[in-house]
This record gives C-alpha cells, structure tokens and sequence, in this order.
C-alpha cells in the first residue's frame, strides 16, 4: 500500500458538509455521530463534529496535491463556488507561484482553507 496522509478537518454539521463536499464530487465512506470520511479519486478528507466553531476565526487548513489543479477548480466553479473573498464558501484560482508550481485555494462552508497545490511534472 502506498503511504497517504488524511487531513482531520472540522464540521458544524456533517450533513451540510456532505452535501457541500458531494457537489465537488467527494462521496461519504464513513459516518457516524462524530466522525465522516469523503473520498474523490485519490484525496481523502476527514471530519470531525466541532458545532461550536465560528468560520470567520477558524485557523484549520491543509494541503491537496493533485495532479490537474484546474480539473478540481473547475468542480469548484460548477458546484457555483465564487470568488468573493468576504463569503464562505470561496475560491482563489490557481495561478504559478514563485516556488515554482501552480497553487490555488479553497475556502469551505466551515471556514477551513484547503490549498490545492499541482504536483510536479
């Protein structure tokens, strides 16, 4: 088996956050009344309940290396996620970084910033 990480990110409520993430294409492997596991193709994310938490000040993030970031922005874009910084959920399109690759991110409906980093070629 190859080794993978699986980052722990928070949910207010697990079904908002399984219809949010479903419409990016991600489905429910596990659920229960404190924990739910979503898979899309490689990337798996992990929730746990944390119905106390305020979006606006939430410090948790992670990392997504994907092989097509523009493949996972353009789900981002049809689930009718947009650019405007001041809302939750948002986007900031992926774009070349000075350490030489393409970055973008994604702010989700818990207030948790996801950047999607392309790997290397």
């Amino acid at each position: 088996m190859t080794d993978y990480a699986t980052p722990n990110l928070p949910s207010r409520n697990f079904d908002a956050t399984q219809r949010f993430y479903g419409s990016l294409g991600f489905t429910p492997t596990y659920v229960d009344d404190g924990w739910l596991i979503m898979t899309r193709s490689g990337i798996t994310l992990e929730f746990f309940l944390h119905v106390d938490l305020d979006p606006l000040t939430s410090w948790f993030s992670c990392c997504l290396r994907v092989d097509d970031t523009d493949a996972i922005f353009d789900a981002f874009i049809a689930a009718g996620i947009g650019q405007d910084t001041k809302s939750h959920p948002c986007i900031y399109l992926p774009k070349m970084q000075p350490f030489g690759l393409k970055m973008g991110a994604m702010i989700d409906i818990d207030g948790t910033l996801l950047r999607v980093i392309e790997n290397e070629r």
